[in-house]
């Protein structure tokens, strides 16, 4: 091999590297579970799931601990402002005024912006706002805000945290489900990636 060889075989080094390497922003970026178009359009269509799925209901979230009673379930995707929200909902049969109606809904909010709790009372949220007399607590490893569900989600606690960076996590249990609602949600891990 004559110099030449070698300096252009040294020369393109750190272009094959760089061309290899990962850009630096996806390293920035969270790991969020987002939807599928599969999932957007069940959505769309307000498919329903009989009998509901399990802890796997949402790509990228496992839902560890779902309690027993539900005879339906539903996904539910949107996205506006530049955020997507992804969730599911878990329901029996019972109207939704009536207090012994079993609900769960888990969603996962994919907002850049996220970053600490105190956020959460002016996420942009089309539905479940932190508007009302809210209260910090640790349940687990989580600092999470919660407060009464107020009408539109139904009776019950609602709570929210900053999973990382950019991924909020929020659930909302009926009445029936509150004494659950801690176990919940320590039983909820969302994937270390991009599903």
């Amino acid at each position: 091999m004559n110099k030449i060889q070698k300096l252009s075989i040294l020369s393109a080094l750190p272009v094959a590297a760089a061309l290899m390497a990962p850009p630096a922003q996806a390293a920035e970026r969270p790991a969020c579970p987002v939807p599928t178009k599969a999932e957007a359009k069940r959505s769309s269509g307000t498919k329903t799931d009989k009998p509901p799925r399990g802890a796997a209901a949402i790509k990228g979230v496992r839902v560890n601990h779902i309690p027993k009673g539900f005879t339906y379930g539903q996904v539910g995707v949107n996205e506006h402002d530049g955020i997507t929200e992804y969730g599911y909902q878990w329901s029996d049969d019972r109207s939704d005024v009536n207090p012994r109606q079993r609900s769960l809904w888990v969603r996962v909010v994919c907002w850049p912006k996220a970053s600490e709790l105190t956020q959460l009372k002016n996420a942009p949220f089309d539905i479940g706002t932190f508007s009302g007399d809210t209260k910090t607590v640790k349940i687990g490893r989580r600092q999470v805000l919660t407060q009464v569900g107020d009408g539109a989600l139904g009776h019950g606690r609602y709570a929210g945290w900053v999973e990382r960076k950019g991924v909020v996590v929020t659930v909302m249990a009926s009445r029936p489900l509150v004494p659950e609602l801690a176990k919940i949600i320590k039983g909820i891990e969302l994937s270390a990636s991009r599903p």
